[in-house]
């Protein structure tokens, strides 16, 4: 696992390009990404020796016609009414994943809630809140960033709420 604190990185995804302009602390992590894994998210958890509640996954939905960013735990799944619910909306399903690409810039198992081509709305899932750093997807697959969670909601805009489950 390779560790590049933020005077080291350099160039980079859009991710880290954003956090190293906004001069926030952050780690990143690299691995070895297996194009079989049935789970992005617990393949990171586990090459980075990390516990899954403290890796969350970025899923772009779609409330009411409007794209949004969820931020939760690999180790559960999106509630779509609570995030619905947390944006003021009526139903949410999850976005067409061409949609969520073109609106991103990003590649399917490589959504960042950083550095996106086109800022979303974002809802953090809260229980971020109860550890000191959290690792979301860096802006490819096989890259993940480690970050505080105070700075990843300042940073995307995001608004915390209990979003996940299980």
């Amino acid at each position: 696992m390779a560790k590049k604190s933020r005077k080291q990185q350099s160039g980079g995804t859009p991710a880290t390009v954003a956090l190293t302009a906004a001069g926030t602390e952050f780690t990143v992590h690299a691995y070895d990404h297996d194009p079989a894994s049935p789970s992005y998210g617990d393949e990171a958890a586990q090459a980075l020796g990390v516990s899954p509640d403290r890796v969350f996954k970025t899923l772009v939905a779609d409330v009411d016609g409007e794209l949004v960013v969820a931020v939760v735990p690999v180790a559960g799944s999106l509630d779509l009414k609570a995030l619905a619910s947390a944006v003021g909306g009526k139903r949410a399903a999850m976005a067409d994943p061409a949609a969520a690409e073109r609106t991103t810039g990003y590649v399917r198992g490589g959504i960042s809630p950083l550095g996106q081509r086109k800022r979303l709305r974002t809802v953090l899932d809260e229980s971020a809140g109860s550890h000191p750093t959290v690792c979301v997807s860096a802006g490819r697959r096989g890259l993940e960033v480690e970050l505080s969670p105070a700075d990843l909601a300042a940073l995307t805009g995001a608004s915390l709420a209990p979003i996940g489950r299980g």
